[in-house]
């Protein structure tokens, strides 16, 4: 099994930063994709930023250019970096993982506990 632990949430101020990580554990052998989504209040859960092995990376629209996903393979982490926060931004934001704990294993999708970002305007 593979575990995913978020850090970084937190109250900030409408135009603030803040730099979100997710760490994995557990049994690994290959982490494939990474990303993070976000889910609001009666909204659905959605994609805000995703990377690949490789480091090809793609955004939702409404965070191009504000947000910044990167990953250290060594650590088997993922970050977000969040500049020019709006208080649309305000939600529960979830690391994702897709990754393999054997390599005869199939690969599974993994799925942090959450952590809170609020956006004060």
């Amino acid at each position: 099994q593979v575990q995913l632990v978020e850090s970084g949430g937190g109250l900030v101020q409408a135009g603030g930063s803040l730099r979100l990580s997710c760490a994995a554990s557990g049994s690994i052998f290959r982490i494939n994709d990474m990303g993070w989504y976000r889910q609001a209040p009666g909204k659905q859960r959605e994609l805000v930023a995703h990377i690949t092995s490789d480091g090809s990376t793609n955004y939702a629209d409404s965070v191009k250019g504000r947000f910044t996903i990167s990953r250290d393979n060594a650590k088997n982490t993922v970050y977000l970096q969040m500049n020019s926060l709006k208080p649309e931004d305000t939600a529960v934001y979830y690391c994702n993982a897709n990754a393999r704990s054997r390599p005869w294993s199939n690969s599974n999708d993994y799925w942090g506990q959450g952590t809170q970002v609020t956006v004060s305007s």
